[in-house]
């Protein structure tokens, strides 16, 4: 049988406990955090919900897990500033917005947080551990 993974499914931040109380109720072995404005300035009550439920985590991105979490994988965030830097350099020397073409994430990064593992009780494995692109030790 499979890990039994529930995502955090809140839209204010007052369902936030409720969801880990969700979750913890339904013995959610892992959970997984989408990127939405409630997640993303909520982050550090999210992290330490899922320490303190021994919850591992997945993240979108490593901003995340430098605050705690346990692992994300997504876009880079810094490329996608400086690809916006570049989308308002050329608006800014006469370019039209609706002529340039819409780009995807460029960089993607693997971060694993092994003080959150060792703390929830967790092992990643080697194999894992060296696709990383950084490990928090």
């Amino acid at each position: 049988m499979g890990l039994k993974v529930l995502p955090l499914d809140i839209r204010a931040p007052d369902e936030i406990e409720r969801a880990f109380g969700a979750m913890v109720k339904g013995r959610a072995e892992a959970l997984i955090v989408l990127p939405q404005p409630v997640t993303t300035s909520n982050q550090q009550q999210i992290v330490e919900l899922a320490a303190k439920n021994r919850l591992p985590g997945m993240y979108p991105f490593a901003d995340d897990v430098d605050a705690g979490g346990l692992m994300a994988y997504g876009p880079s965030r810094a490329d996608l500033w400086r690809r916006g830097a570049v989308y308002v350099d050329k608006i800014l020397k006469g370019r039209k917005p609706e002529d340039l073409p819409v780009e995807q994430p460029k960089k993607f990064e693997l971060v694993i947080n092994l003080k959150t593992a060792k703390q929830i009780g967790v092992t990643i494995p080697p194999n894992v551990l060296a696709r990383a692109d950084r490990v928090i030790k």
